[in-house]
């Protein structure tokens, strides 16, 4: 897969177990006093070292220009972790945070640089080689969900979705079969999911160029399928609900995409849309996902080592008992 940013992992040796990151090994951030954990959304010192090698390297650490940075980057993902579990406003960032337009400028260039889609690449390829699975993945699923969305959302940016009754914006997505996201994209809620579906399938077939096999729902049915096929190499293969099933169904394949779509709402920043470009929302969903991903490896122990039942050792004989035979 062709990578957004080829970046290096960085290597620490710093024997803190708080932190160690490189705006403290060699920015400023040592002259801002460190804060104390204290929310469900920050990371656990065991979710910061597993995430901590696989960040992206500031450009300025490589002479690629920039200052220094002045803020831990722990705390910057931390504070960023929170707006997105707590749905506050940017300007709601507690005291004990960065100020809340330093936390929005390192939202905003990890946005726009790629950096955010480059950290979630590598979490989720962590993930699959701990699950046991290859790096790249060979199959996808595609679907979408509409939201509501916030006055703040232009109305360019924004539609209705006569299907589902909901005025705002629409999340395209596919995802792997663990569920973990592949490519993301943002409209407005009447964009039909097979228009949007071409776009978001030629980005798939740009960064993750093993996938051959694509499930999806009716709603893709159509001349996508034959699109897919003659420009993408991709076989789009439509799972159908049973025409003699009433109420809630499990289909195969789509209940992963299905699920990943559940995971996204539990952030309350994301069960409305409040962004003013879709652009951010999409590094919303990112962001989301590699909270997801981060907990999942920190958790993850390796397993026991299970060793052979040793034989009994025989029982001593009874006193006065004869051992002859």
């Amino acid at each position: 897969m062709p990578q957004f940013y080829a970046f290096r992992p960085t290597e620490f040796n710093s024997t803190s177990p708080s932190c160690g990151c490189a705006a403290h090994r060699f920015g400023n951030a040592a002259d801002h006093p460190e804060r104390v954990r204290r929310y469900p959304s920050d990371m656990t010192d065991a979710e910061w070292e597993t995430i901590r090698p696989l960040l992206p390297v500031p450009a300025w650490l490589e002479g690629r220009g920039g200052q220094p940075e002045g803020y831990c980057h722990r705390q910057m993902l931390d504070a960023v972790r929170y707006l997105l579990d707590n749905g506050i406003k940017w300007r709601a960032m507690p005291v004990d945070f960065p100020a809340w337009s330093a936390v929005y400028a390192f939202f905003r260039r990890w946005r726009e640089q790629g950096l955010i889609a480059e950290f979630h690449h590598r979490l989720r390829g962590r993930v699959r080689q701990a699950e046991g699975r290859s790096l790249q993945p060979t199959a996808a699923i595609i679907d979408s969900q509409s939201v509501r969305a916030a006055e703040t959302v232009g109305a360019a940016t924004r539609g209705w979705d006569s299907g589902k009754k909901v005025g705002g914006r629409k999340r395209h997505i596919t995802v792997d079969s663990t569920g973990m996201l592949l490519v993301v994209l943002v409209t407005g809620a009447d964009v039909q999911d097979r228009d949007a579906g071409l776009p978001l399938l030629e980005q798939l077939r740009r960064h993750h160029h093993k996938i051959t096999l694509v499930w999806a729902d009716g709603a893709y049915a159509g001349r996508l399928v034959d699109s897919a096929r003659d420009h993408l190499a991709l076989t789009l293969t439509v799972v159908r609900r049973p025409a003699a099933s009433t109420g809630f169904t499990v289909l195969p394949r789509r209940w992963c995409v299905e699920r990943t779509l559940a995971w996204l709402m539990h952030r309350r920043r994301l069960v409305r849309d409040y962004e003013r470009l879709p652009a951010t929302s999409e590094a919303m969903m990112l962001w989301s996902m590699t909270m997801l991903m981060g907990r999942r490896l920190a958790r993850r122990r390796p397993p026991r080592r299970t060793s052979r039942p040793q034989a009994r050792p025989p029982s001593p004989a009874p006193p006065g008992a004869s051992t002859s035979t």
